[in-house]
């Protein structure tokens, strides 16, 4: 199987963090890129390698779908590890485990620390608990990767406990962009639905609560549906069994030909077979499929389950972005859910990295209620008001720092005037990036005319001196230049050569210093 050029990329950068020493690292790709064919063949080559691979999950559907994506992208066969399946003296070198299984001690205990050389992890945002950490520090000198499609930064600082790098991480816009996966229009439903007195338990909303919260408000969901969805392929994700059977029984009520799967379901498989066929066009389900189910054909996510989980977000509505004949986009409706909390996901936490971002994002969402809207074109929209709200807010901040009489510029004024977006809302994931700067870093950034002393972490410090040394190769302009040029009231000094710059400099020295040239408004001036 020909790998896709980001695939490849994927693949490549993982071998990459390995074979420099980086033990455990992490690939992130998009619900629906073939994340499953990525570590097959990473497997592939390990075993080519003469490694034993052992991949772990969580659900048995998942161990299947990995042995069987194994079986047609490599021909080479798995052994599996789960319940009264034991892969100990079976001659294949990959093996399909079950966490539940061993993590163990009497199972894990029948295993040498060595006898694995690789270890695989899918879905890996659940990694953090203490049955997934039981393993790893059994086989603690194996290479790990880390598989998942979160898209949450805040997931990615607790998957920094475990993992030591990002080896490769591939977003939800590229993938669109990319066309291999379908575009987004998030619908925000003018439908209030309270939520204040929903509790928390496991430091998420409570679904016993939030399925008494939600009952009062289903006949007026399923008529809202009914606006939307009646030429649509819809899948519905709930709290509980008992509200997804209600609300089955509702729709309906209402003309819609649904149906309803949990995890006690004896015909499950003829159901979503049955839905797959389209001899039912809703279904109903308590979070059983968010994980280890497809059905491309689905253009309709109802999200009636709130949470302040990123990864579970993307997860339920990652079982509608991909491709297939006719769809042109997915259709996700976004309820207007009232809570005191301000971390509830929304359709903005599928692609904004900046939290800032995403909130601008919702709340224009609101205004437009009713209004299906292109979640990139609405995120692009959302980036150009908080950057404007930024530079409007931050203007006064600036000016005063442009009139200390320091030699260095601040790091703030230096990512605002090359416009870093980037580095401006850069937040440490790992633990190496957490660290205070070292002094070797605070040398080179004051070498280079950056003040080091308002940088609080290693990795913000990374990301700037490989910034620096960037424009400096693209014959950019320099932080000393920007400072000078600033200073005397030119705009955005970053985006010029660092000759232009020069000669600009020149001109107001032979002037003596008193300002711009004649002719010339520092405020409009571009070279």
């Amino acid at each position: 199987m020909e790998l896709r050029p980001y695939q490849s990329e994927a693949k490549a950068a993982i071998f990459e963090e390995w074979d420099k020493g980086v033990l455990k690292t992490l690939l992130v790709l998009p619900t629906g890129c073939g994340k499953t064919i990525v570590f097959a063949k990473v497997a592939e080559d390990c075993v080519r390698r003469g490694d034993r691979v052992l991949i772990l999950a969580h659900r048995g559907e998942l161990l299947d779908q990995a042995a069987d994506k194994i079986a047609k992208t490599t021909k080479l066969g798995c052994a599996t590890e789960k319940a009264g399946q034991s892969c100990l003296g079976s001659w294949f070198r990959i093996v399909v485990g079950s966490v539940q299984t061993l993590m163990r001690e009497k199972r894990l205990g029948q295993f040498p620390a060595g006898y694995f050389n690789t270890i695989i992890i899918d879905e890996a945002h659940h990694c953090i608990s203490d049955s997934y950490r039981k393993i790893l520090d059994h086989f603690d000198g194996a290479r790990v990767l880390g598989v998942t499609a979160t898209p949450d930064r805040g997931d990615m600082q607790n998957l920094g406990q475990v993992f030591d790098s990002l080896a490769y991480e591939y977003t939800l816009p590229k993938a669109i962009k990319g066309g291999y996966l379908s575009p987004i229009k998030a619908l925000t439903i003018p439908l209030k639905l309270d939520l204040s007195g929903v509790a928390m338990q496991s430091g998420d909303f409570k679904a016993g609560d939030i399925a008494t919260a939600l009952d009062p408000y289903l006949y007026q969901i399923a008529d809202e549906m009914g606006k939307y969805c009646k030429d649509r392929k819809t899948v519905v994700f709930l709290p509980l069994v008992r509200t997804s059977q209600k609300f089955r029984d509702i729709l309906i009520e209402k003309g819609f030909r649904a149906a309803e799967v949990n995890g006690e379901s004896k015909d499950r498989a003829e159901v979503l077979e049955a839905f797959d066929r389209g001899d039912h066009n809703v279904l109903c389900n308590s979070m059983l499929l968010t994980e280890g189910w497809d059905c491309p054909s689905v253009d309709c996510i109802v999200v009636l389950r709130p949470t302040k989980v990123r990864s579970l977000y993307s997860q339920m509505v990652g079982r509608g972005t991909r491709l297939h004949p006719g769809k042109e986009h997915l259709l996700l409706l976004d309820f207007l859910w009232h809570t005191e909390r301000h971390e509830l996901c929304h359709p903005a936490d599928l692609i904004c990295t900046d939290r800032e971002v995403a909130q601008k994002m919702t709340e224009n969402m609101e205004e437009a209620c009713g209004c299906p809207m292109d979640i990139e074109e609405a995120e692009n929209k959302a980036s150009k008001d908080v950057i404007a709200e930024r530079e409007e807010a931050l203007a006064k901040q600036l000016a005063e720092m442009k009139n200390r009489k320091k030699k260095l510029v601040d790091p703030l004024q230096y990512e605002m005037s090359i416009q870093a977006e980037d580095l401006s809302s850069y937040v440490p994931a790992f633990g190496w990036e957490m660290a205070p700067p070292t002094d070797r870093q605070k040398a080179a950034l004051e070498k280079q005319g950056i003040l080091p002393d308002q940088i609080d972490n290693a990795g913000k410090a990374a990301k700037l001196l490989d910034r620096l040394d960037m424009r400096r190769r693209e014959g950019l302009s320099s932080p000393k230049q920007i400072r000078c040029l600033e200073k005397y009231g030119f705009q955005h000094v970053g985006t010029w050569q660092k000759e232009d710059a020069k000669n600009m400099i020149d001109r107001i020295a032979a002037m003596g210093w008193r300002g711009a040239p004649p002719g010339i408004d520092p405020r409009n001036y571009t070279p």
